[in-house]
């Protein structure tokens, strides 16, 4: 059904030692000198960690920069969802944490499917990202002797992640901001909210502008620049229910993706273990209980089926099965979270599992509370008891939490080289948009890490080394290219608002979650990835003939954002489980149950499939053509592949 191509990616990863790679890198990339660089007009999509950080940095720089987002402020980007904390190999708690073990960390997190010096390199500027953060008065929780405190998280053994009480997404989008806010001030940059990107523009071969639309008045505009730089999150609402808040989408994304961008392992999707329970259709998104709390909340489920019902309190601990500690000893209740997903998932699979429809699991307290007392609980969590007691009733204080599995975050994304640009040149790709640094799981407190990285540290230095080459290349609007995109976005939205059906756009997008909530979810296999790829090509046909969306296109029309999100998303879907079909192999969080070890954990096939599965656009015809895989195998010079083991 594919065209395989091996080895035809060249990912540019510098010659040299791993913990060298990165600085010869920047001793030998072309530079912009700073007269030139007020020359040279930058459009990021985006302004989250990653995008805002990006802007923010470039402006400092002197680049003009134009950056778009979809939210009405930059200050509503979905990163300050990431609350947990934030990775970095500082070494403050004095207990063996270094560069090089937060590589390993993560590369065996990832099940070594990453590339290891765009993972070692993430490790080595983590420190910067602290020093930054700090500088910008971001609010890090602090030990009484007013040095930085840490706390784990999941997948380590040390303590290396800084963290402001439940917040710290929101803190350090914060401090972002404040870094964003000078730069607009100063006029290096442009701040367009409530814009959606809708098209990327390829001008002979290379990435020079987008066309976007206004949701306050419908317009729709075309943008040149000299470069493009996506920062727009992950796609994990393809799923209908996840943990991420309502707008986040694959759009620019996938629309990159059909201009000619590789997309690098879609089926590479997080499932995370710590969030509230699903509790009825009429849910629109579903609440993520940080990983944070698994730092002194114990995991446990009944030992007996009968014992299911009864109050939690009411079960002596002779009785609860804290299966976590108890399958994995060495890291117990902070087990990476592919594997702490699939571990409840088995329990309330055997009719063990707590609440409604027995789909749920304890995370208790109670040792914690008695060992620490309340207040120091309180001190470390007390805004996100705060969040699930809103949404349960439950004071989580006196009665454990109840808390299941959700989609959470995605590995995916388009595929960048080591500077992090993608295949088509000009397009850059940073923090949750790309796919570089989190092989097929990412550890908690990554996100923030990787998208901090990425705007701060790492697309200055690289960006340059392209736009060298560019001076004076930047086209006009009036380029046929330009036109042809916006034709395009148009019709898009005139087939939308002809369709004039009955059912709603949330009841396909919730029939497709569920179609991939169950075929390509914690666990997949061969029949049910062949089930989904016959089902999504029927149920995309069905929204074209169908689904109603109101109003017209010269307006603000939520319905008409929300129809092409969810028909990207219905496209998007079908590459996802292709990725998934084709990757034949377990790993990380992609869990095919045909392979797996006696324990039932993943089982890699590192002959052949140590690669990175990039898979480039075929047109439509009618019916999407089948894409084309080409292949970067992973080179491991440092790390030896092992079967990853937390026990």
């Amino acid at each position: 059904m594919f065209v395989i191509m091996i080895g035809d990616l060249n990912s540019h990863t510098p010659h040299g030692p791993l913990d060298r790679k990165w600085t010869n890198h920047k001793d030998h990339a072309r530079l912009v000198n700073p007269n030139n660089r007020r020359k040279f007009e930058i459009i990021v999509v985006g302004s989250g960690l990653a995008g805002g950080s990006a802007a923010a940095t470039l402006g400092e720089l002197g680049y003009r920069v134009k950056c778009f987002c979809y939210q009405d402020s930059p200050r509503r980007a979905h990163s300050i969802a990431a609350q947990g904390g934030i990775n970095a190999a500082k070494n403050y708690q004095n207990d063996g944490d270094s560069i090089y073990r937060l590589f390993y960390d993560t590369i065996k997190g990832g099940d070594f499917r990453s590339r290891e010096a765009n993972t070692y390199r993430l490790a080595e500027v983590s420190g910067n990202i602290i020093d930054q953060c700090v500088a910008q008065g971001v609010p890090f929780a602090r030990e009484y002797s007013g040095y930085l405190a840490n706390r784990s998280f999941g997948g380590a053994q040390v303590s290396r992640t800084f963290y402001a009480r439940g917040q710290t997404g929101q803190q350090l989008l914060l401090g972002c901001y404040s870094a964003l806010c000078r730069q607009i001030a100063a006029g290096t940059v442009q701040m367009f909210p409530q814009t959606e990107m809708l098209d990327l523009v390829i001008v002979d071969g290379q990435a020079k502008g987008i066309v976007t639309r206004s949701l306050r008045t419908g317009k729709i505009e075309m943008v040149a620049g000299d470069a493009v730089v996506l920062a727009t999150g992950g796609y994990g609402n393809v799923f209908y229910l996840s943990t991420n808040a309502r707008g986040c989408n694959v759009t620019a994304t996938y629309r990159a993706y059909k201009k000619g961008a590789l997309f690098a392992n879609p089926c590479f999707t997080q499932i995370h273990p710590t969030c509230i329970p699903h509790a009825g259709d009429y849910q629109s998104k579903l609440t993520l209980m940080s990983e944070s709390l698994r730092n002194d909340g114990r995991v446990w489920v009944p030992k007996g089926k009968e014992d299911c019902a009864k109050p939690p309190n009411e079960i002596p601990h002779t009785e609860r099965d804290y299966y976590l500690e108890r399958k994995y000893p060495s890291y117990g209740n902070l087990s990476p979270r592919d594997i702490a997903s699939r571990a409840a998932k088995e329990v309330c699979d055997e009719g063990r599992g707590v609440g409604p429809g027995g789909r749920g699991v304890y995370l208790d307290f109670a040792d914690a509370i008695k060992r620490l007392g309340q207040e120091t609980i309180s001190e470390r969590y007390g805004n996100l008891f705060e969040v699930y007691e809103k949404i349960t009733g439950e004071n989580a204080y006196k009665v454990p939490m109840r808390i299941y599995p959700a989609v959470h975050y995605t590995m995916g994304g388009l595929w960048v080289d080591y500077n992090l640009m993608s295949n088509v040149p000009g397009l850059f790709v940073v923090g949750e948009a790309n796919f570089s640094d989190h092989g097929a799981n990412r550890l908690g407190a990554s996100a923030l890490m990787q998208g901090l990285a990425d705007g701060y540290f790492v697309l200055p230095y690289t960006l340059p080394n392209y736009l060298a080459g560019q001076v004076g290349k930047r086209p006009s609007i009036d380029r046929p290219e330009f036109k042809d995109a916006e034709r395009e976005v148009r019709a898009k939205i005139d087939k939308l608002l002809k369709i004039n059906g009955n059912r709603s756009l949330d009841s396909i997008h919730r029939e497709l979650g569920e179609l991939l909530w169950n075929k390509c979810g914690m666990a997949r296999n061969k029949a049910g990835l062949e089930e989904a790829l016959e089902k999504i090509p029927k149920l995309r046909e069905k929204f074209w003939r169908e689904v109603r969306v109101p109003g017209d296109g010269e307006d603000f029309n939520q319905s008409l954002e929300r129809a092409g999100r969810v028909a990207d998303f219905l496209e998007f879907a079908e590459l996802l489980c292709i990725d998934a079909l084709t990757r034949d192999e377990s790993c990380g969080a992609h869990f095919r149950e045909e392979h797996q070890t006696p324990d039932g954990e993943a089982l890699r096939d590192d002959e052949n499939f140590a690669d990175v599965f990039a898979w480039e656009f075929q047109g439509a015809n009618g019916t999407l053509n089948p894409p084309k895989l080409h292949r970067e195998p992973l080179q491991f010079e440092t790390v030896h592949l092992t079967q990853r083991s937390y026990k």
